[in-house]
């Protein structure tokens, strides 16, 4: 099986959608996957950011240590797997920036074929969770990326996660993943590793 290229691109605040976005690279990783780990930037200006306590300096310290995403990561990977916390039911709009962003290759048609999957967290029971996954299957539809749901294929997945990807309740931040929010995030990871690296297999001549 060739190695297969995951690009993980993410957007968190406080570090919930962080930790999922850890767990799902530490799968891809165990299948013997190269990984790209990026958060998206924020949209906002310091004033903004300044009203939610936390923030900026979470900000910072999640960009000391992840990489910001480019379109020539998402043409780099064999699968691109989003990670955003619920935005009112929808995707952040960090995230929704960088894929708005990637219109160019998009035209040129360098994200046909590769697949795609999705993770989130939200503050709250009935916060969005499912509504924001499936909104980004319409986007990866439009992107021409082969999506992965789970299903119900792994023990974890009836403990957590969602059939659409792995999913996360802070609690109002009052909670972090735990085990098995993480198994399922983990799952996740090497179950589109296992899959990128069949599509990432050069064909044969004779084929």
């Amino acid at each position: 099986m060739a190695t297969p290229k995951i690009l993980i691109v993410f957007y968190s605040r406080n570090g919930s959608t962080a930790a999922l976005a850890e767990a799902v690279a530490e799968g891809a990783r165990a299948l013997g996957a190269e990984v790209r780990l990026r958060r998206a930037r924020e949209m906002v200006g310091p004033e903004v950011m300044a009203m939610a306590q936390g923030w900026a300096e979470n900000a910072a310290a999640m960009n000391e240590t992840y990489g910001a995403p480019t379109a020539d990561d998402a043409v780099w990977a064999d699968a691109i797997i989003f990670g955003t916390p619920t935005r009112f039911g929808g995707v952040a709009s960090e995230l929704k920036a960088y894929i708005d962003g990637l219109g160019g290759v998009w035209f040129q048609g360098k994200l046909n074929g590769k697949l795609g999957g999705v993770f989130g967290s939200t503050s709250s029971k009935h916060g969005g969770n499912e509504s924001t996954l499936l909104s980004i299957y319409t986007v990866m539809a439009h992107l021409g990326l082969i999506i992965v749901p789970l299903g119900y294929s792994h023990p974890a997945l009836f403990k957590a996660g969602t059939p659409y990807g792995a999913t996360f309740i802070s609690q109002g931040d009052t909670k972090k993943p735990g085990d098995e929010d993480l198994a399922v995030a983990r799952y996740q990871g090497e179950r589109i590793a296992q899959l990128a690296g069949r599509i990432a297999e050069p064909v044969s001549s004779a084929a």
